[in-house]
């Protein structure tokens, strides 16, 4: 709801069907909502990171807030629901999409920012136990938010390597204070939070709200969820199937 009102470009990766970010649609310049998808979807990404480092070159610029207002690129934020989808495979033949799209998204998260385009992967639990990249992947993202979590192992896995002294504080958070979360990030600082609350159709209104700011860029295009004009409410936005879209 917060980004949506911003002149960013966010892109959602939502491989449980799109449960959780069709509400979103109207808002999102791109979203994938199985894993094929997705993986076509992260290629574009790395391709669209690419050109701007092109661009950056030629300008002679170290990152996108280096160029001129009038060429520099909108940022993009990429948002990935549940980051456990993109690496559990049900079959060998599976694998390789697997490993590319992990491989693509640790490309991504060592130096997209640069390119002015920034991650933001949820997950339950995030650890080796996931797959291959897992916690490769895990270290490039320096910024956690770990809510009330079970036990100190899921703990150790969001923030063990970047604030060991937070780990404790995360298991402490009692279940009667929903949005209570610890944030720490790669200086070893952490701090307490409390999110506020929100529901999914409030930011869904947000979302349709400010649909009119939402970027079409070319090599997004393919993966832009097509609307019905007729959708009466956005927490309802019934999806067809991305299709080639001509920019």
């Amino acid at each position: 709801a917060g980004l949506a009102r911003l002149r960013v470009a966010l892109v959602g990766i939502d491989c449980k069907r799109g449960v959780e970010q069709r509400g979103y649609a109207p808002r999102l310049s791109a979203l994938a909502m199985t894993p094929e998808t997705a993986s076509g979807l992260l290629d574009a990404l790395v391709g669209e990171m690419e050109d701007r480092f092109d661009l950056l070159s030629d300008y002679g610029a170290a990152d996108v807030w280096a160029l001129p207002e009038d060429i520099r690129p909108v940022p993009i934020v990429v948002l990935v629901d549940e980051v456990a989808e993109l690496f559990l495979v049900a079959s060998k033949k599976e694998e390789d999409r697997r490993d590319r799209m992990v491989m693509q998204m640790i490309r991504l998260g060592q130096m997209a920012r640069a390119a002015g385009m920034y991650l933001e992967i949820c997950g339950q639990r995030f650890g080796s136990d996931l797959g291959k990249g897992a916690t490769t992947l895990r270290a490039q993202l320096t910024g956690r938010v770990v809510h009330r979590v079970n036990d100190k192992q899921t703990a150790d896995m969001g923030l063990g390597d970047i604030a060991p002294d937070a780990v404790m504080a995360v298991t402490a958070i009692p279940p009667d204070l929903p949005g209570v979360a610890v944030a720490g990030d790669s200086s070893g600082g952490w701090s307490r939070i409390r999110t506020p609350e929100l529901s999914a159709a409030k930011a869904a209104e947000a979302c349709a709200e400010y649909a009119y700011l939402t970027p079409a860029l070319p090599a997004l295009a393919p993966y832009r969820p097509v609307i019905p004009a007729s959708a009466a409410f956005p927490g309802s936005v019934p999806l067809v199937k991305p299709t080639p879209a001509t920019p």
